[in-house]
């Protein structure tokens, strides 16, 4: 750790006995080894800090979830710079490890524990008691600000100076800011019909060039079917109750993960934590089960045992309503990797091929005869 992330730890009240560096971050063990944090890099803003906060607590206080709730500094901050501008977040943490897409137990751990999720996150005004907790924490903020800026002065200033300097006014809580409710995500239908033109702008593009290689030869044979497909299942969530869903959610401020993979699922003893919950907004719920499912279903080449699996460990803590479940098969139907691939590729150096795009392309091709017969069976979905 170098001197200045040194010190950004230093501004919190957590005794570090070793630190050891990840990707973007550095994990900290406590005096008891139980004790855990996680230092992270952040982009975050401080409002969307106070809302990780609040959410996250939240969740921790019904005793059914363990998550990463951002740590305040001594000086009351959610995030810390660092000399070199770099700006960090402490958050709590725990000793375990990724969830192992490998092993088909710990994904339906992981599905359960999402329902449970599902269950509890939802945005509320803060009460009383939270606001109360975020102000002191804020003045403690806001009087350190003006020790710290009256020592300035007091140094270089002359007698006189000192005498006409005016106090240093305290910085103001954005307390209307964090009653406002957080944006919503787009609804799936505009999502759907934004993929559409992102998939033709490739084909466009791909067109003009004189020589096309491995990945674009690719995309241009099987474009025409997947387009088909695309705008197919475009059409039937236009017709689907799945724009009721959408409205309902954000009617009723219900929140998702925005990034529920793998990545973000921890395994303990006895236990499963969620984490880094950065992405997280109003929107359709079960479009979290969708993401893990679909990527679940890519690993395991449409596996129908172990999808129907995940979808009824989901549903021992949350049902699926009638158009959930249409909704989720419709996302699952869309040729999402497709989509993905190409887009991912037009914005990369296309001077240099990485043999990895045209794998991903290849198998988005590939696997469409088991995901047909997945929807099929599963959903009822013919295409």
């Amino acid at each position: 750790m170098r001197e200045y992330e040194q010190e950004v730890r230093e501004q919190y009240e957590i005794e570090i006995k070793s630190t050891r560096r990840t990707r973007g971050a550095f994990f900290c063990i406590g005096n008891a080894d139980t004790e855990v944090f996680l230092m992270k890099e952040t982009l975050a803003s401080e409002k969307r800090a106070a809302l990780l906060y609040l959410t996250l607590n939240r969740l921790e206080k019904t005793g059914k979830l363990k998550v990463d709730a951002p740590v305040f500094s001594r000086d009351g901050k959610l995030i810390v710079a660092a000399r070199d501008g770099t700006r960090y977040m402490m958050k709590k943490w725990y000793s375990g490890r990724e969830c192992d897409m490998k092993k088909e137990q710990e994904l339906l751990l992981a599905a359960e524990k999402l329902g449970i999720l599902h269950t509890y996150l939802k945005w509320q005004e803060p009460t009383e008691e939270e606001m109360e907790t975020l102000l002191c924490k804020y003045a403690m903020r806001s009087e350190n600000t003006a020790v710290s800026e009256n020592e300035t002065v007091s140094e270089n200033a002359t007698v006189s100076e000192k005498k006409e300097k005016e106090p240093v006014p305290q910085q103001r809580f954005p307390e209307e800011e964090l009653q406002d409710c957080p944006p919503a995500a787009r609804s799936p239908l505009d999502e759907m019909l934004r993929h559409n033109r992102e998939m033709k702008k490739v084909r466009s593009f791909i067109r003009k060039r004189v020589v096309k290689n491995e990945f674009e030869a690719l995309y241009l044979k099987h474009f025409e079917a997947m387009y088909e497909k695309a705008c197919a299942i475009t059409a039937a969530m236009e017709q689907s109750g799945c724009m009721q869903i959408y409205e309902k959610n954000v009617a009723e401020n219900r929140m998702m993960h925005g990034d529920y993979n793998y990545h973000n699922i921890l395994i303990l003893p006895g236990d499963t934590a969620i984490t880094n919950f950065e992405h997280m907004r109003i929107g359709i719920q079960v479009q979290d089960l969708y993401y893990f499912l679909r990527k679940a279903m890519e690993k395991y080449r449409w596996k129908q045992k172990l999808g129907i699996g995940i979808i009824r460990a989901y549903e021992r803590q949350r049902r699926l309503e009638p158009e959930e479940w249409e909704y989720l098969g419709l996302q699952l139907a869309y040729p999402e990797k497709f989509w993905k691939t190409a887009g991912s590729y037009c914005r990369s150096n296309k001077a240099w091929l990485p043999e990895k795009s045209v794998e991903k392309l290849e198998l988005a091709v590939s696997q469409e005869e088991e995901k047909t017969n997945f929807l099929k069976t599963i959903f009822g979905i013919h295409l």
